[in-house]
């Protein structure tokens, strides 16, 4: 069997953020790798860093005010970081594509869903204007859309929640792209309309080689899609395993926090544990551990001394007493 070649190569990513005062680190030495045909997923907090490590991948982050201070972004063989705008965008749309969390305000009220699908075709592609037709009606129809030859036609407030996130995931998926970043697309719908979304990108996943972000503050949707997760807090990523390892054996406590935090079917009853406090602002990290303050473990070490990643394996923490201490065999930044 093929060994896997990796797609997206992340190395001490660092994006800051200009403030009146000073500068902030919204991502902090952020390192991971994604491999064709993979699903990682990125879950934390509001505020942990996880939008910025996206928009950092896809060269969107709101310039002037935020821009990547330092490391590498390797897309197939290509350092992202040392592309102009015009060779971005070449590559959004086309080998990346991203599904946003809010499908009202990604979608434009004023142009129709055909028009808004044709535009990455017209790009990208050869294609005369009723091959793109055909090739838009037939994305929509793929991912479960009825009417798609009237819709085509429609605008986005006349469609419903569910409906107008197929159309996003109809809108990255136009030009089959190499990796699709998700931003909490199940985030704005009901149960029922999540479930369905959360089938529609398992049954695109399985007949492509795509691999996938898929960034999310709910380990639900972690635990039925991905392959490896990886924890970030504060702009660091702070534990990443395979997710069978994140649900059986955490070892930050902030990663046990989390998972404590989930209601289960076998307790009906009684106060949902939760992680007292909230993530620091970027601004206000405090100078050792940043989960410190709400660690009910933390020494004076964590509260002075930055802890490193740790790895033993296949598993990596960023913790000074992690719960089940992995061996310290190598260490990074």
């Amino acid at each position: 069997m093929r060994e896997r070649a990796p797609i997206l190569e992340v190395r001490q990513l660092k994006t800051h953020i200009k403030t009146a005062n000073r500068i902030v680190k919204a991502v902090d030495g952020v390192d991971f790798t994604i491999y064709e045909g993979e699903t990682v997923g990125i879950v934390g907090e509001s505020g942990c860093g996880k939008s910025m490590t996206s928009l950092s991948v896809m060269g969107l982050l709101p310039k002037p005010m935020a821009y990547i201070e330092s490391g590498h972004i390797h897309f197939a063989g290509r350092d992202l970081t040392q592309l102009s705008e015009k060779e971005m965008r070449k590559l959004r749309g086309n080998d990346i594509s991203m599904i946003f969390q809010e499908p009202m305000t990604s979608l434009n009220p004023v142009f129709t869903i055909g028009q808004q699908l044709s535009e990455p075709l017209k790009q990208h592609t050869r294609l005369n204007k009723k091959e793109v037709r055909n090739a838009v009606i037939s994305m929509l129809q793929s991912v479960g859309i009825p009417r798609a030859e009237q819709i085509i036609d429609e605008y986005p407030h006349q469609l419903s929640g569910g409906m107008r996130q197929r159309v996003m995931i109809s809108l990255a998926m136009l030009c089959q792209p190499k990796l699709l970043i998700a931003d909490e697309p199940t985030t704005a719908l009901d149960v029922t309309i999540q479930a369905q979304i959360l089938e529609l990108m398992k049954a695109i996943k399985a007949t492509t080689n795509m691999a996938m972000m898929l960034i999310t503050h709910d380990l639900g949707v972690v635990a039925e899609m991905c392959d490896r997760v990886m924890v970030m807090y504060a702009g660091q990523v702070v534990e990443s395993a395979d997710v069978r390892t994140i649900f059986n054996r955490p070892t930050h406590p902030y990663t046990q926090g989390l998972l404590a935090s989930m209601p289960t079917a076998n307790e009906r009853k009684g106060e949902l544990s939760s992680i007292p406090g909230s993530v620091p602002r970027p601004d206000e990290i405090p100078p050792g551990c940043a989960f410190a303050p709400r660690c009910s473990i933390a020494t004076d070490r964590c509260r002075q001394e930055r802890p490193v990643l740790q790895a033993y394996e296949n598993q990596w923490t960023r913790c000074w007493h992690p719960i089940s201490k992995p061996s310290e065999v190598t260490h990074a930044t």
